[in-house]
């Protein structure tokens, strides 16, 4: 079975500057868990879930530190930190928005792309036309519904 076969096809989407109270009351209203973010050309351009939104009510945690003739170096943790102060002080989708977003064809297969969201602990993918246009979205939900 293909992607196309059981992907949800009018997708809710929000543009770069909707603010965190309007994705958290989308998510909410509508029981989805997450959302692409779309230019004005329709091109994805990042996906908002949960976590993301969860992120903005923990502190960052700061990098690890070593300390050496008076100069502080980071060895473990500052893009993690960085990250995570950009998702905490976020006021928009723009900006808390995780960016590199995995997306998949219509075609593939659901086995395959089942796999891919397995091993990446992944929710949900946006599924996108050779234009990288967002065409639709499959989710957890959509492939256990397949069981069915």
């Amino acid at each position: 079975m293909q992607v196309k076969d059981i992907m949800t096809k009018n997708v809710i989407t929000v543009k770069p500057e909707a603010t965190i109270r309007e994705l958290a009351e989308l998510l909410v209203t509508k029981k989805i868990s997450g959302v692409p973010v779309v230019d004005d050309a329709g091109k994805v351009c990042g996906i908002v879930s949960e976590g993301d939104l969860m992120r903005k009510e923990i502190a960052p945690e700061m990098p690890d530190e070593l300390c050496i003739l008076g100069a502080v170096i980071y060895y473990n943790g500052l893009q993690e930190y960085r990250d995570a102060f950009r998702k905490f002080s976020a006021l928009t989708a723009e900006q808390i928005m995780t960016e590199d977003v995995i997306a998949v064809k219509a075609e593939d297969e659901v086995s395959k792309i089942a796999k891919l969201m397995h091993d990446k602990h992944i929710k949900r993918l946006p599924v996108l036309d050779e234009a990288k246009n967002l065409i639709g979205i499959v989710s957890r939900t959509d492939i256990v519904k397949m069981l069915l």
